[in-house]
């Protein structure tokens, strides 16, 4: 970690003596302690990341009384915010789309917090696309979009409109691409044997492969291929269906929390908890309970058991499968052939720094940044996968305390900036297994090189901000490992290959019963993919016929009457000298 002197006071704006702050709890959940939890539920979730947490709601909503079993200090998974010396910042939720409009993924996020998840939309320009001394913008709005491209590439008009309508198309055709994932799993496989005869054929091709079918200009194609490091994979490497989705869900900008990230959890946790369910921090569950090929709740950390009729894991499929089934479901269904054809994704360094001064003050907006040399993407990763010490292949940067209008209501006085990289696990393996802040000095003066080398990155975009730094810490894949419990670093689960969505295993039901996973793993990474795996887990528990009540929950949904804002406390805030 590096550190730069601050001062541990608020900083007021320079017009009053009395600041109003909003005081809010950046921890969510409730913390498990043996005994706190009931004996039985309807059903146990095994992390509380958006997935767990929607799978937990519509139960709820229908009546049912769900547990939520949460390993970290609070509750959201990737959609957790987190607090250090007087700032806050997210650590998954930088930007979504299609939640500050009407939309069928805005109405499962009101069903599921009962309206009281509110979003705020981000400056027009959500994405700028930075090839060396060119900057490309990505403007809100289909035709904003393509308009402001066609300034760049005059040429390419035709191109551009084909690509829209493209990723449109592939928007529109993937309910029927993922329908095999709400039904049960025999017919799910039956399903997806005739899916390719129902969907167009770019679902089964490289987004490379898609791109240079429709233009040979390397540089459009680098550009529109800018936002890849939202699914983690290079156009060479991404299936064009994952490409397709991200680029689409952004199409009419992007979005952030009121009240930042946390508040995701925070809207959804009074949901579940009124059917008599409730979400528990500190719940480290050691393993799934399995009796007769049917699971029947959990073993955790401490020996206690909660029992349950159904359990869904939310851990990721590769920790389901490697660290919580017993032994003899592994040896039964022969898991560790499933994994033959998936890969994690890659791991990340994140930097999360905090300035003096308000983001009006340091003229920053909610554009986020994506920063690369030239266009070259694969080759560009490939160098750096190879040397650490490479330029980096991608930098993205982004403005959280500028996306929420609710920032400065808590944190007056101070702006936050959140850096994010590739990195490998490989690199940091000689220290895998230490303890967080006692991993010596070698592994400090690693992370010292690559925070300066971030940092200098921002500055030289914004250079006004080098001398109002106040704080700032470096995330490595061993972070990612102790606070998310994963073995490789990795911040999207599996990787998005074509053969990943042509494997069974990958369904919502499990060969064992009672068993059910959910999350990102079984639809596509990102909150929206990871909502929606969420939905059709539940669906699929449910049932042809019953499922169809997860449906009318959203089809029913009716915005609630605006409610008076609650008074905010006053406390006093010394001024900065």
């Amino acid at each position: 970690m590096q550190k730069v002197a601050y001062k541990t006071v608020v900083c007021m704006r320079r017009h009053s003596p009395m600041a109003k702050v909003k005081k809010v709890k950046v921890r969510t959940g409730k913390r498990y302690r043996s005994g706190r939890a009931s004996d039985h539920y309807d059903a146990v979730v095994v992390g509380s990341g958006i997935g767990g947490l929607t799978n937990a709601a519509l139960l709820s909503l229908m009546g049912k009384k769900v547990c939520v079993l949460e390993q970290h200090y609070t509750a959201g998974g990737y959609t957790h915010a987190y607090e250090r010396e007087g700032y806050e910042w997210d650590v998954g939720v930088h930007y979504i789309g299609e939640v500050h409009k009407p939309s069928t993924m805005k109405r499962m996020f009101d069903v599921i917090s009962e309206g009281r998840l509110k979003w705020a939309a981000m400056d027009p320009v959500y994405d700028k696309i930075i090839l060396k001394d060119k900057e490309y913008d990505f403007v809100a709005g289909r035709d904003n979009f393509i308009d402001e491209l066609c300034k760049h590439f005059p040429q390419e008009r035709q191109v551009l409109e084909e690509y829209v309508q493209l990723i449109r198309k592939i928007s529109s055709q993937t309910p029927k691409f993922f329908a095999g994932q709400a039904m049960p799993s025999w017919m799910s496989k039956v399903y997806n044997w005739v899916r390719p005869f129902l969907v167009t054929k770019e679902f089964f091709k490289n987004t490379r492969e898609v791109l240079e079918g429709m233009t040979q200009n390397q540089e459009l194609i680098s550009v529109l291929t800018g936002q890849w490091g939202n699914y983690g994979q290079t156009p060479r490497d991404a299936s064009f269906l994952m490409h397709a989705l991200i680029a689409k869900h952004y199409l009419a900008g992007g979005a952030y929390p009121v009240g930042g990230a946390s508040d995701i959890a925070r809207s959804i946790i009074p949901t579940i908890q009124k059917s008599g369910g409730e979400v528990f921090t500190y719940a480290d569950v050691a393993e799934i309970l399995v009796k007769d090929n049917k699971a029947y709740g959990v073993r955790m950390a401490d020996g206690s058991e909660i029992l349950a009729d159904t359990v869904f894991s939310n851990a990721g499929f590769m920790n389901t499968i490697e660290k919580l089934l017993p032994e003899i479901s592994k040896k039964r269904h022969n898991t560790a052939a499933w994994t033959k054809n998936l890969e994690r994704s890659s791991a990340h360094l994140g930097i999360y720094a905090g300035f003096k001064g308000t983001s009006e003050e340091l003229g920053l907006d909610s554009t986020n940044l994506w920063i690369y040399q030239d266009g070259d993407h694969e080759a560009n990763l490939d160098r750096y996968n190879n040397d650490p010490m490479a330029d980096f292949p991608l930098v993205y940067i982004s403005f959280p305390s500028s996306k929420d209008p609710d920032w400065d209501n808590r944190f007056p006085g101070k702006a936050t900036v959140e850096i994010v990289t590739p990195a490998k696990m490989e690199w940091f393996k000689q220290w895998d297994g230490s303890e967080w802040q006692q991993r010596g000095e070698d592994y400090e003066a690693f992370k010292e090189q690559f925070t300066q080398r971030l940092l200098e990155k921002l500055f030289e975009r914004h250079p006004q901000l080098r001398d109002k730094l106040d704080f700032c810490e470096l995330s490595t894949p061993l972070s990612t490992n102790f606070y998310q419990k994963t073995s490789g670093g990795e911040m999207l689960a599996l990787d998005h290959f074509v053969e990943r969505f042509k494997q069974s295993c990958l369904h919502p039901q499990t060969p064992i019963k009672n068993l059910y996973l959910t999350g990102s793993d079984v639809m596509t990474a990102g909150v929206g993919g990871a909502l929606m795996g969420g939905v059709m887990s539940t669906m699929t528990l449910l049932g042809l016929k019953k499922g169809k009540q997860v449906m009318d929950l959203f089809k029913n949904y009716q915005e609630p009457e605006p409610q008076p804002a609650p008074e905010v406390e006053p406390i006093k805030v010394d001024m900065a000298s």
